[in-house]
C-alpha cells in the first residue's frame, strides 16, 4: 500500500480513469447494452455518487473559510478591490475569447451537417424538458434579479443551499469585518484560518479516494453510454477538445504565463496536473477546488491571501470552457436546422454566452439553461432547442470533462497573474520543479 501512495494524485487518477473506461466498454460490448446498463446503475453509480457527494461536502465550509482567511491575510481592505477588479476582469476577457474560439471551431468542423435527430428519444427530451422547466424562472431572471440573488437574506440559508455567489459575498464582507474590527476581530479572524487549515487536511483525505470515485464513475458512464453516440457527435467532440486544448496552451499557457508574466510554461502546467486530472474526471469545478487551491499554493507559490481569494470566485464565475461549448452548440443547431448565420448573429451568441456564463455554476442544470438561452439568440425555437440538447444530453458528461478542466486551468492562470501583479507570487517555488 505505500507504493500506492508514492505515486503522485493525478497518475492514480488517470490509472482509475482508463481502467474505468475499459471496464464499461468491456460491460457494455460484452454482456449488452440492457445488462451493462442494469449492472452499472445498481453496482457502479452508487460508488462514484458517494465520491462526488463527499467532494461536494467539502466546497461551502472550505470557501467561505479560505476566503475569509484570504482576506483577513491581505490585512488591508482596499487592497481587495484592486484584486478583485483585475481577476474578475480577465476571466471576462479569458470568457470572450472562449466563445470566440467556440464559433471559429464550429464554423471549421461543421458538426452539425447532416445530424439525424431520430436518435435524440423520447425518454432523454422529456428529461432535458423537464431539466429547463424547473430551471426557467432562472434562465429567464433579469439583470437586476441576479445580482440581487449574490446578497443573501440569510446567510446560513446560503449556506445551506450552497448558493456559492451568496456564500462568497457573504465571506468578502466578514473578512472585511473581521480587519475593521481590529484587535477584536483578530480572535475570530485566527479561529476561521484554523477552520480553513482543517478544512484543507479533509480535502487531502477525500482526494485520496479519487481515483477509486473516478474509475466507478467512469466505468459507469461507459457501461451505460458507450461509444456508439460517437457516430453522430464525433465531430462536436473532436471541435471541443481541441478548441479546449488551444485555449488552454495558447490563450493561458502562451498568452498569460509565458506572454504577460514571462514565467515558465512547463512548470505552470506541471504544477496544476492534480487539478487538471480531478477537474477532468469529475467534471466540477467546485469540487475540484480544494485541490486547485492546494496546487495553486503550493506548487505555484501562489500566497494564500490570493489563492483563497482568486481561485472560489473563479470557481463560480468563470465558464471559459462553458463559453467555448456554447458557441460550437450554437453553430451546430445552426446547421443542423438550415440557418444562415451572419456577422451580427456571431457577435449576439458571442455576447450572449459570455454574459450568461457568469454565475452559471450556482444555476441548476447549467449547462442545458445557458445552451438554451444561447440558441434563442440565433432564432431557434423552444422545440428545436429541445430536441437539439436532447440529442447532445447522453453525451455531455464526457464533453463536460474537457469543459470544466478548461475552467480549472483558466481559475489557476489568473490567480497566478495576480499574485505576480500583487507581488504575492513567490517566483523561486514556482520554478522550482514539481514532482509528477
Amino acid at each position: 500500500m505505500g507504493g500506492w501512495f508514492q505515486i503522485t494524485l493525478w497518475k492514480r487518477v488517470m490509472l482509475g480513469l482508463v481502467l474505468g473506461l475499459l471496464l464499461g466498454l468491456g460491460l457494455r460490448y460484452g454482456f449488452g447494452a440492457d445488462a451493462a446498463t442494469s449492472f452499472a446503475n445498481t453496482w457502479l453509480k452508487p460508488f462514484g455518487d458517494a465520491f462526488v457527494r463527499l467532494i461536494k461536502m467539502l466546497v461551502v465550509p472550505l470557501i467561505f473559510t479560505t476566503l475569509v482567511s484570504g482576506v483577513t491575510a491581505m490585512g488591508d481592505p482596499a487592497r481587495l478591490g484592486g484584486l478583485g477588479g483585475r481577476a474578475i476582469g480577465m476571466y471576462m476577457l479569458t470568457t470572450w475569447v472562449a466563445v470566440c474560439l467556440g464559433l471559429a471551431m464550429g464554423t471549421v468542423f461543421q458538426p452539425g451537417v447532416g445530424v439525424d435527430f431520430g436518435t435524440a428519444s423520447a425518454g432523454a427530451q422529456a428529461d432535458v424538458a423537464s431539466r429547463l422547466e424547473g430551471g426557467a424562472s432562472a434562465a429567464s431572471a433579469s439583470i437586476a434579479d441576479r445580482l440581487l440573488v449574490i446578497i443573501p437574506t440569510n446567510p446560513v440559508e446560503a449556506l445551506a443551499d450552497q448558493s456559492v455567489l451568496a456564500i462568497i459575498f457573504f465571506a468578502i464582507l466578514f473578512g472585511v469585518g473581521c480587519l475593521m474590527a481590529g484587535d477584536k476581530g483578530r480572535p475570530v479572524a485566527s479561529a476561521i484560518e484554523s477552520g480553513a487549515e482543517v478544512m484543507m487536511k479533509m480535502t487531502i483525505m477525500v482526494m485520496e479516494l479519487a481515483p477509486f470515485g473516478v474509475f466507478f464513475l467512469m466505468s459507469w458512464v461507459m457501461a451505460t453510454k458507450g461509444l456508439g453516440i460517437l457516430d453522430n457527435l464525433g465531430l462536436l467532440t473532436v471541435a471541443l477538445y481541441l478548441a479546449c486544448f488551444l485555449h488552454i496552451i495558447l490563450v493561458y499557457g502562451l498568452g498569460i504565463i509565458k506572454g504577460v508574466l514571462g514565467l515558465p510554461l512547463v512548470r505552470f502546467f506541471r504544477g496544476i496536473t492534480d487539478a487538471q486530472a480531478v477537474a477532468f474526471s469529475t467534471a466540477s469545478s467546485a469540487g475540484t477546488l480544494p485541490v486547485t487551491i492546494s496546487n495553486v499554493s503550493t506548487n505555484l507559490g501562489v500566497r494564500k491571501s490570493v489563492a483563497a481569494s482568486v481561485l472560489p470566485v473563479g470557481a463560480t464565475i468563470n465558464m471559459d470552457g462553458t463559453a467555448i461549448y456554447l458557441g460550437i452548440v450554437a453553430l451546430f443547431a445552426a446547421q443542423a436546422i438550415g440557418i444562415e448565420m451572419n456577422s451580427g448573429m456571431y457577435i449576439g451568441v458571442a455576447l450572449a454566452a459570455t454574459l450568461t456564463s457568469i454565475g452559471a455554476a450556482a444555476i441548476p442544470s447549467a449547462g442545458l439553461l445557458l445552451a438554451a438561452a444561447v440558441l434563442s439568440t440565433i432564432g431557434v425555437s423552444e422545440e428545436q432547442s429541445l430536441l437539439i440538447i436532447a440529442f447532445i444530453f447522453p453525451f455531455d458528461r464526457l464533453l463536460d470533462m474537457m469543459r470544466t478542466m478548461t475552467n480549472v486551468t483558466g481559475d489557476a492562470a489568473v490567480a497566478t497573474a495576480v499574485a505576480k501583479w500583487e507581488g504575492e507570487l513567490d517566483e523561486d517555488a514556482f520554478r522550482a520543479k514539481t514532482v509528477l
